[in-house]
């Protein structure tokens, strides 16, 4: 094989050991998985927010965002649930560039996955054990997924990866809320079949084990616009895109049909700002429309504390590395209109 074999990582019991989750911390996840999943399955009709940094680039910017976030959370708890979007990988178009905490926890040296995989089970961890709130997390390895599985709440499968065979299986063992966004090219049925592939029992090899898992009735779409064949951005969040999923969803036979707008990449075509109207443009087809209120379970909103985005050597404390986020004064007011909006 043309690659070198630079370290074998610790296996997820390992490093669990080394970082155990307290009694007290699982008693919380256990609560807040229920709370999330019952909103999945239409038996609470409060709204998720997946919300936070585009790139969890660094611990204590994260941490001081969590804790503002852990403010507004107590404001609005009968409206919404908050969950802290800590993405610790992440996908490159090219494979060129951060590849988030995992590759490299600190952005200014070279990669080190096994002090990756200490940093994101850290950091994840202190979102719960500080602030009380299991956090998100894409699933770009799917083989990870057993170093963070007791500490998050959420996961989503991005656009690059739903088509994939391990992913969908590996959603299909999971016990949270699994989105599977719609792939780059729009391609709806994609998403669709992910879904259900997730939502059934299936049979595969998992680190080096045959497994069986029993199917995640709680795995459903997220929508984050589409690029066509020239490369130019197109949304899919619009009352027609909503009406046209929940056809497709009458028709698959699939359990707890259900949504989450991702307001910024093609839905927004990166323009950050957008992601203020565009929250707000779904809440109005929820209010003209019953059935799409009853589909849409929230919004996936990237934020950090300083408007837009530097380069991955600037210094601006708590400003995205990768795409830009609305800084957090636009954030806490976006989440009180959203609360009052529904």
């Amino acid at each position: 094989m043309n690659m070198e074999f630079v370290s074998k990582l610790p296996i997820p019991q390992e490093i669990k050991g080394q970082y155990p989750l307290s009694e007290e911390a699982a008693d919380i996840k256990i609560a807040r998985d229920k709370e999330i999943k019952k909103v999945f399955s239409g038996e609470d009709d409060r709204m998720v927010l997946i919300i936070g940094p585009c790139s969890a680039d660094r611990e204590d910017a994260v941490m001081e965002y969590i804790g503002r976030l852990r403010k507004v959370q107590d404001e609005v708890s009968d409206k919404l649930i908050l969950i802290p979007r800590i993405y610790t990988n992440k996908p490159r178009t090219t494979g060129a560039g951060y590849k988030g905490m995992l590759h490299s926890p600190d952005p200014h040296e070279k990669p080190n996955l096994i002090k990756g995989v200490i940093a994101t089970r850290k950091i994840h961890m202190r979102s719960l054990n500080e602030f009380g709130l299991p956090s998100a997390d894409e699933m770009l390895y799917p083989e990870n997924h057993r170093y963070i599985n007791d500490v998050v709440a959420y996961v989503a499968i991005g656009a690059r990866s739903v088509e994939n065979q391990q992913h969908r299986l590996t959603a299909s063992g999971l016990a949270i809320p699994v989105g599977m966004k719609n792939p780059t090219g729009g391609d709806l049925s994609v998403m669709m079949n992910a879904i259900n592939a997730a939502q059934h029992s299936h049979s595969f090899c998992y680190r080096n084990w045959e497994v069986k898992s029993a199917g995640n009735p709680y795995a459903h779409a997220i929508l984050r616009g589409y690029v066509d064949a020239n490369g130019k951005a197109y949304p899919n969040y619009h009352y027609e895109n909503l009406a046209q999923l929940n056809e497709l969803y009458a028709a698959s036979g699939l359990a707890n049909p259900g949504v989450v707008v991702d307001t910024n990449h093609s839905n927004s075509g990166k323009q950050y700002l957008e992601q203020i109207r565009i929250a707000k443009d779904v809440l109005h087809s929820c209010r003209h429309n019953p059935d799409i209120r009853k589909l849409v379970k929230g919004f996936m909103i990237e934020s950090y504390l300083v408007d837009g985005c530097q380069k991955v050597d600037g210094d601006v404390f708590g400003q995205s590395i990768t795409d830009p986020c609305l800084g957090w004064e636009k954030t806490e007011k976006l989440i009180y209109e959203i609360a009052e909006m529904m």
